[in-house]
This record gives C-alpha cells, structure tokens and sequence, in this order.
C-alpha cells in the first residue's frame, strides 16, 4: 500500500487495526489470550530493550513473565499521587533482614510502609543491590545507551517512564531487579548468577495504588560482551490486598509493622 501520500498514510495506519505483534500491549486487558486469577487490567509483552509503565489500584496482583529465559525487569514503585513515597531499596533489604528477593518479601518505602508484597515467585534469580545500567556504562560497553540506540540503559529508559507520569529524573531511587540473580560472596564481592530459564515469573501484590514503572534491559553485571535481553509479559489483574490474619501479615514482626503502619495511614485518609 502507497504512502506517499496522506490519504494513502491513513490507508496503510487504518489496515493496522486488530493486528498484533509479539511486543505490544494488549487493549483491552480482558482480550488477552492466557487466563489470569481475576480481571486482568494490564497486558503486555515488553521487549528487550524497552521499557513500560502503568497506575495500579491497591490489592492489583502484577505477575511478570521471563519468556525466554533473558529477560531482566527493573522495577521501580511509587505511591500514586505522592511520589515522594518511592520504592526504597536499602530499607527493603536491612528492615527484612535479607538481602535477597523471593516469596513472603515486602518492597518498602523509607516511610515505614509496604507498596508491595511479593507473594509467588519461581525464579529465585533477582537483585536488591545493584541497581540499573546507567547511560556512560552502556556507552563504555556497548557503544550507546540512548533510549533510540540497540543498547539502551535502563536509567534512560525508566526516567521517559517517569516523565509520561510527571516525575524527573531526580525522582528516580535505585531500582530492583527480577530474574537476573546476583550473589554476595565471603569476601564482599557481588557474584552474577544469571537467569533461572524460560518461564519463570514473580507475582506481586500492591498494598498501595502504585504508579509502576519497568525498564526491561540486561543486568549491569551481565558479562556477556552483547547486549542481551529478550520479551517480559506483564499481566496483572483485579484482586485484595493483604489484610490482618493472612498468614503474609503475620510472617514476620518486622512485616507486621510495616503492615499497621500502611493500615493506619491509609484508613486515616478514608482509604481503607
């Protein structure tokens, strides 16, 4: 088909409708081909190289998807509406006492409230520690880490996250880092313990709304001289959050607490 004219460009962009490519998001959600547990409100396959973003209601499960096994989804969270409450790596790490992500692990703010909780997770390979590529270390190693260029860093990439959510560079905490493991040695030394395979998944539940925003790109560890990363599923759909009495609540006295303190805050401003 022409476009070398308007109306043959109108032609050409109007025939595009209902079709799909392998990276794309899904709209409706409910139009994904694969079931989920309940409603799904977000469907979509993220590149290598990518990056998406999305508001979620609190009590949304988000389950991210390594499809071929080189995936690597750096994740930051922010309390929607107040993004001064942000996704806090360090008190995620030192409040738990663990250093590493999994099942029954709370992502924290630094105001002493849980965002998420990680409730399934079948990789076991993430990062607390490390944070994301930046664009003078994918410069040095690959040539170009423009968000435009083949090796995009993931800084460049979550700040135009950010921008279409009207947040700046300077909101933009370290991130973490889902299925692309890394290790702490004897000796300090942090070990990169790559991927568990095709397949795997985590699950995450918001215990706040969040404004959610991903950038799918490889490891800054990764020592693979090619910049590698490949398709992220992103699904999520319509469930509860945690509540007193579910056995996550109750898994750990430092978990409890950040519970009550998300509790009080949000029943304060009528929010539960």
């Amino acid at each position: 088909m022409a476009t070398a004219t308007t109306h043959g460009a109108r032609d050409h962009a109007r025939a595009q409708g209902g079709s799909r490519t392998g990276s794309m998001p899904v709209v409706p959600a409910t139009d994904w081909p694969d079931a989920a547990p309940g409603t799904p409100v977000w469907a979509e396959t993220v590149a290598g190289g990518n990056y998406t973003h999305r508001v979620l209601a609190r009590g949304t499960e988000l389950r991210l998807t390594d499809l071929t096994g080189d995936a690597c989804a750096h994740l930051l969270l922010y309390a929607d509406g107040r993004p001064w409450e942000r996704l806090n790596t360090a008190d995620t790490v030192k409040v738990q006492w663990n250093a590493y992500l999994g099942a029954g692990r709370l992502l924290l703010s630094d105001q002493g409230r849980v965002l998420a909780s990680v409730t399934a997770d079948s990789s076991g390979r993430h990062d607390a520690l490390c944070g994301t590529s930046t664009l003078r270390r994918n410069t040095a190693r690959y040539g170009d880490g423009t968000p435009q260029s083949a090796s995009p860093a993931g800084r460049e990439l979550l700040k135009l996250a950010a921008l279409k959510n009207g947040l700046e560079p300077r909101d933009l905490p370290p991130s973490l880092s889902f299925f692309q493991g890394v290790r702490i040695g004897e000796d300090g030394t942090a070990e990169f313990t790559g991927s568990a395979g095709a397949g795997a998944s985590v699950t995450l539940r918001a215990e706040q709304d969040l404004t959610v925003l991903l950038a799918n790109v490889p490891h800054p560890l990764d020592p693979r001289p090619a910049y590698t990363s490949t398709p992220l599923e992103v699904l999520a759909w319509s469930a509860r959050p945690t509540a007193p009495g579910d056995a996550l609540w109750d898994a750990t006295p430092e978990g409890r607490r950040a519970f009550l303190n998300t509790l009080d805050f949000l029943t304060a401003r009528g929010l539960a």
